[in-house]
């Protein structure tokens, strides 16, 4: 993990979660973008698991990833384990927020992924959102063969470079849109690269994400397979297996001391283990 130091941080797969929260993860993230230097921003979730064991190159992406945060109950409640007030964030969590912040700092910033019909409608919504303070640098829709690290990466790399975007939202799905950040990263685009899967299917309407009330309790895997069954069952039982294995081999730390959980330690806590990029630089 390349910034944040790891020594307390609670690690699954052996990748820190260095995030507590989303309002941890948005600061880390508006920090990196404005420091103008290649970064990247990944949530985590019990199918980034299972590619982590098959996937080198999604390994690779994940050990140089500046900001991960705990994508589902699984992976949060795995590092809860570890004595880490850790909260689930998703990329959706993330993105709307993000946009705020970046049309607060005029942060520009630059979409990628879905189609083209889908980018042009979040484009629209963002604008309305923001009341025009968004600065949309550009935006592209890859193709379905898309290779994140082929000559289409490589325009899309150049086209991001020539439009000036600090921020980059990146949604073309696991394991290609973690392993596309990592590719420009390595290449010295100076930007921040934030993987956020559905969000732009979510803001345009093209998918219906799970109600607040499932997403609460821990549900909305139910919501996506009910949904989509024919392509999602294979990998939920993967995951499924691979949750069991985790709980049987992930790191398992005594329970807390009854004063860890009240709100003020618990806060500090987060402060503790989650460092501000702005101070790193100064060192």
């Amino acid at each position: 993990m390349s910034a944040y130091p790891n020594f307390e941080l609670p690690t699954v797969c052996g990748i820190a979660i260095t995030a507590a929260d989303g309002s941890i993860a948005i600061r880390q993230i508006i920090t990196l973008a404005k420091s103008r230097r290649p970064a990247s921003a990944f949530t985590m979730n019990l199918d980034h698991t299972v590619q982590l064991r098959r996937n080198e190159q999604f390994r690779a992406a994940y050990a140089t990833a500046d900001v991960v945060t705990a994508d589902g109950w699984p992976i949060a409640w795995l590092a809860r384990r570890q004595r880490r007030p850790v909260e689930r964030t998703t990329g959706a969590d993330l993105f709307l927020p993000l946009i705020d912040q970046a049309a607060q700092e005029q942060l520009p910033v630059f979409l990628f992924g879905s189609t083209p019909g889908v980018v042009a409608r979040v484009g629209e919504e963002l604008v309305a959102r923001t009341e025009g303070r968004v600065p949309i640098a550009g935006s592209m829709s890859p193709s379905q063969k898309f290779d994140p690290t082929g000559v289409e990466a490589d325009e899309a790399i150049k086209n991001i470079r020539a439009s000036g975007a600090a921020l980059c939202f990146v949604a073309v799905g696991a394991p290609k849109q973690e392993i596309f950040a990592n590719y420009a990263r390595s290449k010295g685009l100076k930007c921040c690269f934030v993987c956020v899967g559905a969000a732009l299917d979510f803001v345009a309407g093209k998918q219906l994400r799970a109600p607040a009330v499932l997403r609460n309790h821990g549900m909305e895997w139910a919501w996506r397979l009910a949904t989509n069954p024919s392509r999602l069952s294979k990998r939920y039982a993967e995951c499924a297996g691979m949750f069991f294995y985790l709980l049987a081999t992930e790191p398992l730390l005594p329970a807390p001391a009854e004063d860890w959980l009240q709100p003020a330690h618990q806060q500090s806590a987060r402060t503790h283990w989650t460092n501000d990029r702005s101070a790193m630089d100064q060192k």
